[in-house]
């Protein structure tokens, strides 16, 4: 039975074609990925990985934190919360001593989290049974112990991160038994004498409501930290590397204003990689993060996976490498 259609399909014998040898193709042989004979270590894991899409992103990355700590540059780690709660710190505070790591910036949540689990070693409470009467946040200990440090950095005129980590660091003198010290990446960095900024919006942190927080210190402390962080931004210049992990609002929007700040008091900021490290890419790391800070110069790399495999991941393949340096 013939179609009732009045439009008739397309007769495609006339249309030409072109030998497939002539054509542009985005991908050959030659960047396959070659197969694991179960001998490797990390470095020749990412060796033998595609040369295509994520996986030469991260090689792209390793380079440039190499390229950064072989020229002096700054190697700067923007954390947010989530990046403590997996059980991240003593990772990062390895780099931190190997060198890959030479300033680091928290939102509200990594500062907490890292905060009690140097206190007592565990956090993260479970929201849904603790917000239905009113309990959640009100861990007695973290709001009095981190309002008082805050309080403390507010009056000896030093930032949010940096009166954290000392109050940890001198936490026996105040007669106060930090039980995983040597977990936190407060107290390692406020040792090293390497820059630890803290980022804050009012309201966002379980420490805010508690009867000892102090808008004033709040407010007072993290303004100077993003001051201290406008600096740690300015020297990325000429190669260094700023990476935002898992923060999706706060960091990427600080970080951009940082880098207008530095732009706006003439100092130059190009040819330098930043990089956005998350389980979801959204919108202000792809922004703040990638896109516009590095319009003019530079690289940008996106990798997205759970930071508990990627992390260690990317630390195994620094640590590794530098063995054979």
């Amino acid at each position: 039975m013939d179609s009732e259609y009045p439009i008739k399909p397309l007769d495609f014998d006339g249309i030409s074609t072109y030998p497939l040898a002539s054509r542009k193709s985005k991908v050959h042989a030659g960047m396959f990925g070659k197969p694991m004979d179960g001998s490797e270590n990390i470095p020749g894991f990412v060796s033998k990985l595609p040369h295509i899409l994520a996986a030469e992103s991260l090689r792209t990355l390793i380079r440039a934190i190499f390229y950064a700590k072989a020229s002096g540059k700054p190697l700067i780690w923007g954390l947010g919360g989530h990046v403590i709660k997996v059980g991240l710190g003593p990772i990062l505070n390895d780099l931190m001593q190997s060198g890959f790591i030479t300033g680091i910036a928290m939102n509200g949540s990594a500062a907490i989290h890292d905060f009690e689990v140097a206190l007592q070693g565990t956090t993260s409470e479970e929201v849904e049974e603790q917000i239905g009467d009113g309990r959640f946040g009100m861990a007695r200990e973290t709001g009095e112990y981190m309002n008082a440090a805050i309080n403390a950095a507010a009056a000896s005129a030093v930032g949010l991160g940096e009166g954290l980590g000392r109050f940890i660091a001198n936490g026996a003198e105040k007669g106060i038994a930090f039980q995983e010290r040597a977990s936190s990446l407060l107290s390692e960095a406020y040792l090293r004498k390497i820059p630890v900024t803290v980022h804050v919006a009012i309201g966002t942190d379980i420490i805010h409501t508690h009867p000892q927080a102090s808008g004033e210190a709040l407010g007072e402390t993290t303004y100077r930290d993003f001051r201290l962080f406008c600096s740690m931004t300015r020297d990325l210049d000429g190669g260094g590397v700023y990476l935002n992990v898992g923060s999706a609002v706060i960091l990427p929007e600080v970080f951009l204003k940082a880098v207008s700040v530095v732009r706006n008091l003439g100092h130059g900021l190009e040819e330098f990689t930043t990089a956005n490290l998350d389980f979801i890419q959204h919108y202000r790391p792809t922004q703040n993060v990638l896109k516009r800070p590095t319009r003019n110069s530079g690289q940008s790399i996106a990798l997205t996976g759970h930071h508990e495999i990627m992390i260690p991941l990317i630390a195994a393949a620094l640590k590794g490498s530098l063995d054979k340096e």
